[in-house]
């Protein structure tokens, strides 16, 4: 039998988890990254890569390096957020024939499915390896207040990776249900969720083991990129302050801006102001090279994005009216999300509840714990819990006038099935249409439309005499299904809520049809690009250590370690897999030789030096995680 996993597919960064035994465990890559930036891009050899070597990228070919696609999922080119992301993005997005979105990479032009199906490949081929097993199914976590449209979205993004998606799930509630064991009591329990893209809210009712979500309530579009984009926003003001309002700027220095305010936006959580510093931004209006440094302090940027943070803080007093509920009856508040780490946040918590929010996991990885002890609740191996979740928006139809009748309230425990009766308008109406909507505006007009259908064959009859009978289905994903019967003649029609993005039901089969035919040609490619990586990387450290630290070896054992550089350089164009792997095998070897000699010539014993590897990767377990992950989820 296959292995489940819970994947935490997030804005900016993406985590994997698995059971064992009864805890969940989060699956690193092979460099030892625990959390994985949530990028797929094309190097110049045409080549697909992921996550940190994607974002190595970011600046330099920024134009093939995709990220933030979460956003994107379920919208239409000329809707409002794809407008604004335009502003922001260094790739090129187009409007595809029936106004959905079309992404650009290497000259080709994909679907947002299509490019998150990418990034869930991978990261199910990194499970593979790590786990030594095929990946039976996942658990995919979304934000609480994804619409259909979006859940379809990321479900078929699954399908096209590969993976039979078990269930889509909520990512407040995943995050409470790796919290289990530090309940320690029943009662109300907030998870205040601030990731990369998204905001969310949720109120948990916590009894006896079981988990009902009673309120939910999120934006789609708040999150940690939004303060970067207030930050960017400054340091234009700043750059044009030096220059005049003229000064234009190319797309890599775009780029860089956005990847150094992501940076001090982290730095400034931990010290009191950080200076960035952009050297050659191009020519000032003299012909002079335009080198852009500045320093700012928390104060400052709390200042700039304090409306950012008061935005949830109105959502988290809607959501608690809404149950009638008073800040003091919650128990714990849980932080979710990279950007829940942010001072400014906690302090503005605290004020609101009266207590310290807590954050005894990672935030950034909380979220594919719970993603996978729902895979073990599912399965039936953790009996400690039951999950009740909740529709996010109500549901309903549209009756004359354009009004819209709710028929599933917002905040119902799914999975549910609730019927309405209404009736016909004219005289000997024989056909109704049936139009399913999803919000909470009172005009039909102003929702989300799911689809139409029509119930035919209704006996002649004076308007209001026919009963037809509405009914809704939601199920454990929080997918929709829809039917309408006459209940004199036993008719019936109905609709299940279909992915109505930019690919068709044949696009799709014939994506999954084609990964599945070049399965072993990507496993190949993905093991090349890991070796020829690994080379570059260990090259890089032994040039510097023979740079800097010669003096240490012999005459032999420098001889010996250039040779082994000499031969690896050789490599550039060798196509034999087996041969970079050998090679990056002995690249890895030297370099940890190197160290130990260092290490016994500063005098220092081998049982003082910890984990080599992953220092050199920049990761040295959990607590270092909070100064070196992006915030974003």
């Amino acid at each position: 039998m296959g292995i489940n996993i819970g994947i935490d597919l997030g804005t900016t960064n993406s985590c994997i988890s698995y059971i064992e035994g009864e805890k969940a465990e989060i699956i690193a890559t092979p460099e030892g990254t625990r959390v994985i930036p949530s990028i797929v891009a094309t190097n110049k050899e045409g080549k697909k890569i992921f996550g940190t070597e994607a974002k190595r990228q970011f600046v330099t070919n920024s134009l093939n390096t995709i990220w933030g696609v979460k956003r994107l999922m379920g919208r239409k080119y000329k809707s409002k957020a794809t407008q604004e992301i335009l502003q922001r993005i260094g790739y090129e997005i187009t409007e595809a024939e029936n106004g959905d979105i079309k992404i650009s990479m290497d000259g080709k032009k994909y679907s947002s499915e299509e490019i998150s199906a990418f990034l869930l490949t991978y990261l199910k081929d990194i499970a593979e390896k790590k786990l030594d097993s095929q990946i039976d199914s996942a658990v995919i976590t979304v934000p609480a207040f994804f619409n259909d449209a979006q859940r379809q979205a990321t479900k078929v993004a699954g399908e096209i990776a590969g993976l039979k998606v078990s269930r889509i799930i909520n990512e407040p509630t995943a995050a409470l249900v790796a919290y289990g064991d530090f309940l320690d009591r029943d009662g109300l329990y907030a998870v205040y969720d601030l990731g990369g893209g998204t905001f969310d809210i949720s109120i948990v009712d916590v009894s006896s083991g079981v988990y009902k979500v009673v309120s939910t309530i999120g934006d789609t579009f708040l999150g940690g990129s939004d303060f970067d984009a207030v930050l960017i926003e400054w340091i234009m003001e700043e750059i044009h302050r030096d220059t005049g309002p003229d000064y234009s700027l190319d797309r890599e220095s775009l780029q860089r801006i956005l990847q150094v305010a992501e940076k001090i936006k982290i730095e400034l959580s931990f010290n009191e102001q950080a200076t960035m510093s952009l050297p050659y931004l191009g020519k000032d209006k003299d012909g002079q090279p335009y080198n852009f440094t500045k320093t700012i302090t928390r104060m400052e940027f709390e200042e700039l994005t304090k409306g950012l943070v008061e935005r949830t803080i109105k959502l988290i007093n809607k959501s608690l009216s809404e149950i009638k509920a008073k800040p003091s009856d919650i128990e714990k508040i849980i932080l979710v999300g990279g950007q829940s780490r942010m001072p400014l946040v906690r302090k503005r918590l605290t004020e609101v509840f009266g207590k310290k929010p807590v954050s005894n996991l990672n935030p950034e990885e909380v979220v594919a714990k719970g993603a996978a002890l729902q895979c073990g609740i599912m399965r039936g191996n953790i009996e400690r819990m039951l999950l009740l979740d909740v529709t996010p928006l109500s549901l309903g139809v549209e009756t004359k006038g354009d009004s819209f009748a709710k028929i599933i309230e917002k905040n119902t425990s799914i999975p549910v099935q609730k019927s309405q009766i209404f009736t016909t308008i004219s005289d000997n109406q024989t056909t109704v249409t049936i139009h399913v909507l999803q919000g909470e505006r009172e005009l039909a007009s102003a929702n989300k439309s799911l689809g139409y259908f029509n119930l035919i064959g209704i006996p002649p009859a004076p308007k209001g005499f026919p009963q037809i009978q509405v009914t809704f289905n939601v199920d454990a994903n929080g997918m929709v299904s829809v039917t309408a019967m006459d209940k004199k003649t036993q008719l019936a029609q109905g609709m299940r809520v279909e992915y109505s993005g930019g690919l068709t039901k044949n696009e799709i089969e014939d994506i999954i049809k084609n990964a599945q035919e070049h399965k072993m040609d990507d496993i190949k490619a993905l093991k090349e690009i890991a070796a020829r990586n690994g080379i570059a990387e260990e090259l890089e450290i032994i040039k510097q250590f023979l740079k800097n630290n010669v003096d240490f070896l012999n005459v032999s054992q420098a001889l010996e370690v250039k040779k082994i550089v000499s031969n690896a350089e050789l490599l550039k164009d060798e196509e034999s897999i087996e041969k970079l792997e050998e090679a990056y095998s002995v690249l890895k070897d030297t370099r940890e030789n190197l160290n130990k000699i260092i290490m016994s010539q500063l005098g220092v014993a081998d049982n003082e030096v910890v984990g080599n590897d992953v220092i050199d990767n920049g990761v040295v377990g959990n607590d270092v995680l909070d100064e070196g992950v992006d915030y974003n989820d």
